[in-house]
């Protein structure tokens, strides 16, 4: 849902391309459709309606334009795809080597992937971004065979603006045996406590304080 294409496209929708302000070079280069700074136009235009108008507005504006697209997002992270296969089949961690070139009267940027000293394959575009994802969709396929970029999911219709908590469980009492419940047919009594025989004393001498007189 937040990759460079399918922001871009979400860009392409509101033409904020014609918005940008560019120099002279990269204008007349087609800076205006190059999908990294559409995509950067659509999520500042996002940023601004988070400020303006908060959290949800944003939310709800987000999806509202995601969903109208008329396919869903693609993810065509190959860079990812390519270093996963290659630690595990060869050990190696992918290097870009990228260069950029003016063709006629735009640039174009070559990208080079190695794993170790060995290249795997070349890619060839725009920016330097999209070049290095082209080799990497090159090394892929000399290594796995044809790659498929992966079909993110459209959100559901029914989404919420934020994820509720669980409800905690209620808690339940034991059951009751029937010993415990209680009877309504008997009527209650009171037990009283025995009497306890206390045995007598001797009954103490008087004291003879205070001046009191003897016997």
């Amino acid at each position: 849902m937040v990759n460079t294409n399918t922001l871009a496209e979400l860009a392409e929708q509101l033409d904020l391309g014609s918005y940008l302000y560019l120099g002279k070079g990269i204008s007349k280069g087609g800076g205006r459709s190059l999908k990294s700074l559409l995509a950067n136009a659509f999520e500042a235009v996002l940023g601004a309606v988070f400020l303006d108008a908060g959290y949800d507005a944003a939310y709800h504006y987000y999806l509202n334009r995601y969903r109208h697209l008329p396919e869903p997002g693609q993810d065509e992270n190959f860079k990812g795809r390519l270093q996963q296969v290659a630690q595990e089949r060869l050990g190696q961690t992918p290097v870009y080597d990228s260069e950029g070139a003016k063709v006629g009267t735009h640039r174009e940027y070559t990208s080079v992937v190695f794993a170790g000293g060995d290249p795997l394959g070349t890619g060839h575009a725009a920016t330097k971004q999209e070049a290095e994802q082209e080799a990497a969709r090159a090394s892929l396929e000399s290594l796995v065979g044809a790659v498929k970029p992966l079909p993110a999911a459209k959100p559901q219709r029914s989404a919420r603006t934020r994820a509720r908590r669980p409800k905690a469980r209620e808690k339940t009492s034991p059951p009751t045996s029937p010993v415990d419940e209680p009877s309504t047919n008997n009527v209650p009594f009171t037990v009283l406590p025995e009497p306890v025989h206390e045995a007598a004393l001797p009954e103490p001498p008087r004291s003879r304080q205070f001046g009191e007189p003897p016997e």
